[in-house]
């Protein structure tokens, strides 16, 4: 019989495959040693996480440098598995109010003082939401919630969720697999700024292996931080060898696919919306907003204007994170919306004069959708007119209060979905005591689905991360929410230059 046969030669070869792994794998052995260079968009970044504004753009270069020197309770790998960091054990009553966690035993700061139940919970109390509640235990922490807290893992395994220790001058210590060694001449260190952490106008920030860290040393000896490269610059310092791992742009990431560099393109991590300064509720302001929701072309936005690099948004959350966002509409319906306008009142906003929508000075992305909305809008016979923020249009009268809008743009900076749209609808202020978005999916469907019909906010595209990383670089395995994981990294070497530079892994170093 053929089958069996098959199946016979299949395990010869196996078998062969299986004698000779020193072979095979001789060229991909891990090696200790080496300086990743990495290059960001971001002009400042600030690595105490108490100062971080969910949703802001500059989120994702605070996390990924932070991840560097700070460690969570437990992270999320790539398959949907939660695994334990700080925290080694966790469990929850039947109602998922009280969660208790069981912390790793010897883990120490980098200043080599011990990790500590009253250390977590220092860390914590600032930063759960309303409502919850933790203090400390015999071998680790207790998290009360006043309400169902079935996500509570999520949250811990994202955003600002770090467990650091304050030396009570502002300046954070970790027990993360890299310790901050120095930022470039100009930059603000946190011991003297007040403990914000920010470091502006920073050019470059050095990053050295912790030989103590409790999860093993790191491979690369250190990580170099160069700050306020534009793409273009990244793509091309790329391709001459200058740097080994670098934020892309929309434009860029489609030159580097060309190219013989290891591109990466993560989920949908930055929505593009409309969002009205008025509250909308008079009807003819709800025609309004759902005929300028109606006129635009989601579909090619992304697929156009963006270049199929991005995702048409017809809700708040994408689908990797809610699961039902396909529930909603995104398609396109002039139609209505010329049906919508012909309802307006003559002297409403955008039939007297343009519906104004400010952009972002420093997000060119945000202009070049605004205008696209503009053109769609006009289609519809709506007038809009794209102004950059805090500059007002030649002659324009200042006599509208109402149905002003803005271009914005909101990172995803919790894998709860909860947290997202607590955050979104309510921006600085968090409302989990009060049971605010609802827990399960179905009920928080509807929630979000009543949240997109009172039409403060219009969602437009839902964007990705783009980089790239030199041949060199082995081992990266980013999350497709944008975690980088520099700390598996390792750098491929030639023979004459790795002479020399290898070094000795230390104790307890990665295997």
């Amino acid at each position: 019989m053929l089958w069996p046969a098959a199946i016979r030669t299949l395990c010869v070869a196996l078998s062969a495959w299986c004698l000779t792994p020193e072979l095979l794998f001789a060229a991909a052995r891990p090696q200790y040693g080496g300086v990743l260079r990495v290059e960001l968009r971001a002009a400042a970044v600030n690595l105490n996480p108490a100062k971080w504004k969910a949703g802001s753009p500059d989120f994702a270069s605070n996390e990924r440098l932070a991840q560097l020197l700070f460690d969570r309770l437990v992270v999320l790998d790539n398959y949907g598995r939660f695994q334990p960091q700080l925290a080694t054990e966790w469990s929850h009553d039947a109602g998922t109010k009280r969660w208790l966690f069981t912390l790793r035993q010897g883990v120490k700061f980098s200043d080599g003082t011990a990790l500590t139940p009253s250390d977590v919970v220092a860390t914590l109390a600032a930063q759960l939401p309303p409502g919850m509640q933790v203090s400390a235990t015999a071998g680790g922490i207790s998290i009360q919630s006043a309400v169902p807290a079935g996500d509570l893992l999520e949250l811990l395994a994202s955003g600002a969720y770090f467990i650091y220790k304050d030396n009570g001058k502002g300046l954070l210590r970790g027990t993360g697999p890299f310790v901050l060694e120095s930022i470039a001449v100009g930059a603000r260190e946190p011991e003297k700024t007040g403990g914000d952490g920010t470091a502006s106008p920073a050019e470059r920030l050095r990053f050295r292996a912790n030989e103590n860290c409790w999860s093993g040393r790191p491979y690369v000896d250190a990580i170099e931080v160069t700050l306020g490269v534009p793409p273009a610059k990244v793509l091309l310092d790329l391709q001459l060898g200058k740097t080994d791992l670098g934020e892309l742009s929309v434009e860029t990431v489609k030159r580097a696919q060309q190219t013989s560099l290891k591109c990466w393109t993560s989920s949908p991590l930055t929505l593009y919306a409309l969002k009205f300064s008025a509250d909308g509720k008079p009807e003819q302001e709800q025609r309004l907003r759902e005929a300028v929701s109606l006129s635009v072309d989601r579909e090619a936005l992304a697929r156009v204007l963006l270049q199929k690099q991005a995702e048409a948004a017809a809700s708040f959350l994408p689908a990797w994170l809610s699961g039902y966002a396909f529930l909603f509409d995104a398609e396109r319906n002039l139609e209505r919306a010329k049906e919508l306008r012909g309802k307006l009142p003559p002297n409403l906003a955008v039939l007297a004069e343009p519906l104004r929508v400010t952009v972002d000075t420093n997000n060119e992305l945000s202009k070049l959708i605004a205008e696209r909305v503009a053109v769609d809008a006009r289609a519809a016979g709506l007038a809009l007119q794209t102004l950059r923020a805090g500059v007002r249009a030649a002659n324009e009268p200042t006599t509208r209060t109402d149905s002003e809008a803005q271009l914005v743009a909101w990172r995803y900076t919790s894998l709860s979905a909860r947290e997202v749209l607590e955050t979104l609808g309510s921006p600085g202020r968090r409302q989990r005591a009060d049971g605010g978005v609802p827990a399960e999916a179905g009920a928080r469907y509807a929630w979000e689905k009543r949240m997109i019909e009172e039409r403060n906010l219009l969602p437009l595209v839902a964007v990705p991360d783009f980089a790239a990383v030199d041949g060199r670089v082995r081992n990266w395995s980013p999350a497709p929410w944008g975690e980088w994981r520099l700390a598996d990294v390792w750098l491929e070497q030639s023979e004459a230059g790795n002479a020399g530079r290898t070094a000795k892994p230390a104790a307890g170093a990665k295997p």
